[in-house]
C-alpha cells in the first residue's frame, strides 16, 4: 500500500480541522448536550468513518479496506471500554455535566497525539525487528487476561482506587491548585496568586490514562495491519466521535456488563494472531534455529473481522439479557 506524502498531509489537516470544528461548534460554549444532539453527531462521525473505509477500499484495494474496517471496529470497541474509565474519573472529580465536553475533547486530542507517537514508534520497530510481534502478542494476551477480570462501576467505584493517580498527585505537588470549580476556567487568581482549577487537574488525569490506553490499542491494531496509514486513520476516526458517544451511551455503559470480557476475547485472539505471525516470519536464533516456523498459520483478515464482530454482538446481547433479567428479578423482589 503506497501512501504519498500529500495524502498523509491532507489526512492530518482533515483530522485537525474536525477537532477545531468540534471545539468551535459544540465545546466553546459550555452546555450539556441533549440525547438528540449526541445521537446526531455520533451517527455523523460513524458514517464518516465508514465512508473513509470505502474510499480506502476503492483507492488501494479491498484488502487494505478490510484491514481498515477491522482496525476501526477494534479501536472503537476499545474506546467504548475507555469510556468506563472516563466516566469514573468524571464522577470522582465531580465535573459539572456542562463542562465535561471540554474535558473529553482535550482527552481526545491528547490520546490522538500519544497514539500517533506510538504508531510511528511501532512502525519503526516492526520494520527493523520482526521479533517485536512476539512482544506485542504476549502483551495483548496478558492484557486480555487482566481485562477479563475487570469490573467497571461508575456509581460505586472500588474503594481501593485512589481519586488521584500518580500523574495527578505529582501535578498537585508541583503547582498550586484549588478544590472548587470556577466555570470552565483552567486557572484562577485568588488574593493575587494564580491557582490551577480542578478542570485542569481532571484533564491531567484523563491524559495520563490515555497513555495506558495507547499501550493496549496500538499493538492490537498492528495485529490486524502493518500499514501505519491505516493504523493512524482507524485510531483517528475511532477517537473523533468519542465525545458524542460518551453522552449518548452514558446510561448504556452500566448495562454492558460483559464488554470487558468480550474485549478480552478480542485482544486475546489478536495476541495469538500476532504470535503466530511472529513464528511465521521468525528470525530469533533460539526458535527453530532462526528459521520461519512452517506450521504457524497466517490468520486471514476476513476471519479476524468475523471474530471481532461476532464477539461484540455476543457480549452486547448477553449483557442486555443479563441486566434485563436482573432488573426483572429486582422488581419482583420489591413487589
Amino acid at each position: 500500500m503506497d501512501v504519498s506524502g500529500w495524502v498523509w498531509a491532507a489526512t492530518a489537516v482533515f483530522v485537525v480541522g474536525l477537532i477545531f470544528f468540534d471545539f468551535f461548534a459544540h465545546v466553546r460554549t459550555p452546555h450539556a448536550p441533549s440525547f438528540q444532539e449526541s445521537a446526531r453527531w455520533s451517527i455523523f462521525y460513524i458514517a464518516l468513518a465508514l465512508m473513509f473505509g470505502v474510499v480506502v477500499g476503492m483507492a488501494w484495494g479491498w484488502g487494505p479496506g478490510t484491514e481498515y474496517f477491522a482496525g476501526y471496529i477494534t479501536e472503537k470497541s476499545l474506546s467504548v471500554d475507555n469510556l468506563f474509565v472516563f466516566l469514573i474519573i468524571m464522577t470522582k472529580f465531580a465535573v459539572p455535566r456542562e463542562y465535561q465536553q471540554k474535558v473529553l475533547l482535550v482527552g481526545v486530542v491528547i490520546a490522538l497525539i500519544l497514539r500517533t507517537v506510538f504508531i510511528l514508534a511501532g512502525a519503526a520497530a516492526i520494520e527493523q525487528f520482526s521479533w517485536v510481534f512476539y512482544i506485542f502478542g504476549g502483551f495483548l494476551v496478558y492484557t486480555a487476561v487482566k481485562l477479563a477480570r475487570e469490573h467497571h462501576d461508575a456509581e460505586h467505584p472500588d474503594p481501593r482506587e485512589e481519586r488521584d493517580g500518580i500523574a495527578v498527585r505529582l501535578f498537585k505537588r508541583l503547582v498550586p491548585t484549588v478544590e472548587e470549580y470556577h466555570g470552565d476556567r483552567l486557572t484562577v487568581r485568588i488574593d493575587g496568586k494564580r491557582f490551577f482549577t480542578p478542570m485542569l487537574v481532571v484533564m491531567v488525569a484523563i491524559g495520563s490514562t490515555d497513555v495506558l490506553f495507547a499501550l493496549d490499542s496500538i499493538p492490537a491494531i498492528y495485529g490486524l495491519t502493518e500499514e501505519p496509514y491505516i493504523v493512524f486513520t482507524a485510531n483517528a476516526f475511532a477517537l473523533l466521535g468519542l465525545r458524542q458517544l460518551y453522552f449518548l451511551i452514558g446510561g448504556l455503559l452500566e448495562r454492558l456488563i460483559y464488554l470487558s470480557q468480550g474485549l478480552a476475547v478480542i485482544l486475546g485472539f489478536i495476541g495469538v494472531k500476532l504470535v503466530l505471525h511472529a513464528l511465521h516470519v521468525n528470525e530469533l536464533p533460539f526458535i527453530n534455529n532462526g528459521e520461519p516456523v512452517e506450521w504457524a498459520p497466517e490468520i486471514p483478515i476476513w476471519l479476524s473481522l468475523t471474530v471481532i464482530l461476532g464477539t461484540l454482538v455476543v457480549a452486547t446481547v448477553l449483557s442486555l439479557l443479563k441486566t434485563r433479567s436482573d432488573a426483572s428479578i429486582a422488581s419482583k423482589t420489591e413487589s
